[in-house]
């Protein structure tokens, strides 16, 4: 099954069942208005959201309309928790071997996991408005997960049972004031701002044998102004499951029906070192900074530019036979 969250004039936004092939969709107020709504009650409201679905796919419903990516607000356009992990730890290894820093051994065994800012999320298709290049603007293409409610305690094999969602994460970091901000001890805040989403939310099964072992075993392809950046798969190189980083979020906490749960930036080891660009034939990469990273430990120094005002980031992902599974995230950075 399908959702997305359509503008409507209210903060939330209308609930809309979308087709497998993101042609059709069609509201289901009669079942939940909005998509938390249905998280709240998510045992009672997901067998008739998927008999709409089914229904929908099978083109049996009159009242269907085409599905505009365009209108579509972030699937959960507000959140009661949003934590972003780093649990592709290849990424975190370079980044820091890019500045001469030596990885303490426990990031291999216990994950590293920020809270978000999640008062607003932003469609994929807005804009990123900022005011300053100089402050560093990077992409980073990551998969999420929405959880229903998560008790206490709840353990990595238990955690799985409790994603009801599976979407895309465009996670803007600003890594000018990064270094700053974290050197103050309290983590991220305003180093990153809103972050973008797929249009498009899919529960696990929608995703067949690529949702295996807590992870999505399908390329991340991300563009940058219509060139191919990067195409590590998302479930190679994942050294901890979503069903781990539930887990160690909900060690000390219960989470809340429509928390989401970030994967971190998806980074695929390639020849057992720092890869290749893709313009070079490589797998390339997810965010700017891990190719500036690289760049860094091979020739001393970052080439690649951070965004400038007018460049559009594209970061989609395809199953096997080519087909669009969430929607394609597509934003351009601009002034406000």
């Amino acid at each position: 099954m399908k959702v997305a969250t359509l503008h409507d004039g209210t903060r939330d936004g209308r609930l809309v069942v979308v087709s497998r092939n993101l042609a059709r969709c069609v509201a289901v107020p009669e079942i939940a208005r909005t998509l938390q709504a249905a998280l709240d009650d998510w045992t009672r409201v997901e067998p008739a959201l998927a008999a709409i679905s089914s229904e929908l796919d099978a083109g049996r419903l009159s009242d269907a309309n085409a599905f505009d990516a365009q209108k579509a607000m972030a699937p959960l356009p507000r959140a009661y928790q949003w934590a972003d992990g780093s649990a592709y730890v290849n990424h975190v290894e370079l980044v820091r071997r890019a500045r001469g820093a030596t990885m303490p051994p426990e990031f291999w065994t216990d994950p590293l996991m920020y809270q978000g800012a999640s008062d607003h999320m932003l469609g994929a298709r807005e804009d990123v408005v900022l005011a300053d290049e100089a402050w560093g603007i990077d992409f980073e293409g990551e998969v999420a997960v929405v959880t229903g409610d998560v008790p206490m305690g709840t353990g990595e094999a238990q955690a799985l049972a409790h994603v009801r969602l599976v979407m895309l994460v465009n996670d803007v970091s600003l890594r000018n004031l990064i270094p700053a901000e974290l050197a103050k001890g309290f983590g991220f805040l305003q180093s990153k701002p809103a972050s973008g989403f797929s249009p498009v939310a899919v529960t696990p099964d929608e995703l067949g044998g690529a949702w295996r072992g807590g992870k999505v075993h399908l390329p991340l392809v991300t563009h940058l102004n219509g060139a191919l950046f990067g195409r590590p798969n998302a479930g190679v190189d994942m050294t901890f499951s979503f069903g781990r980083l539930i887990a160690h979020l909900a060690t000390t906490r219960d989470l809340v029906a429509g928390s989401i749960v970030g994967s971190g930036t998806v980074s695929n080891r390639e020849n057992d070192g720092p890869g290749r660009p893709a313009s070079a034939g490589g797998i390339g990469y997810s965010c700017l900074a891990e190719q500036r990273t690289v760049e860094t430990i091979l020739g001393g120094k970052p080439v690649t530019p951070f965004m400038r005002f007018g460049d559009r980031v594209r970061i989609e992902m395809l199953d096997d036979a080519g087909h669009s599974v969430f929607g394609a995230i597509d934003q351009r950075v601009r002034r406000p």
